[in-house]
């Protein structure tokens, strides 16, 4: 019972200093969070399992017992008791989870838009379009020669017999 009290208190904590501290994080602060945020969801999820797993051993040995369907019941409210407080947390944890991950993407996404924006990334767009539409003029020229080539070849077909008769 002290393991779930102690959890419950870093997560206040954790809480605590989420919601007093300012909303402009730096990202890897942010990302740091995230992930002591993951290592309490999976110290949550492992109690969890291990009250599943008392429970069913409960259960088996319920069957044992000559009242088999209050025992199971009772097993039943154990198990509520012991798994209610951490989904209560876990609930909790999950929003801040969410909180925080849309900071992330929203700084992420407000980078993007800065960099997009930038005098450099204009240039080099503008560059990339005009070496873009440079290849397709030369696209366009190559073609061009290649149909005038195709439509030569009966003409330099017969100047190449005519030139190359032995008689």
């Amino acid at each position: 019972m002290t393991k779930l009290t102690g959890l419950r208190l870093r997560v206040f904590l954790l809480f605590a200093s989420c919601c007093l501290s300012t909303l402009a994080f730096a990202t890897p602060e942010e990302e740091a969070q995230l992930d002591s945020l993951d290592k309490i969801d999976q110290q949550l999820e492992l109690q969890r399992d291990w009250a599943k797993y008392r429970w069913e051993k409960a259960q088996n040995e319920c069957y044992k017992h000559y009242w088999v369907s209050y025992c199971l019941s009772s097993a039943r409210s154990d198990y509520r008791k012991a798994i209610d407080p951490i989904g209560t947390q876990q609930v909790a944890l999950h929003a801040e989870q969410r909180k925080i991950r849309e900071s992330v993407k929203d700084q992420r996404d407000a980078q993007k838009i800065a960099d997009r924006a930038s005098p450099e990334k204009a240039a080099e767009r503008a560059e990339n379009k005009q070496k873009y539409e440079q290849k397709q003029k030369d696209a366009a020229t190559r073609a061009a020669d290649l149909e005038q080539h195709r439509k030569d070849a009966p003409k330099r077909s017969q100047e190449n017999k005519a030139g190359t008769q032995l008689d």
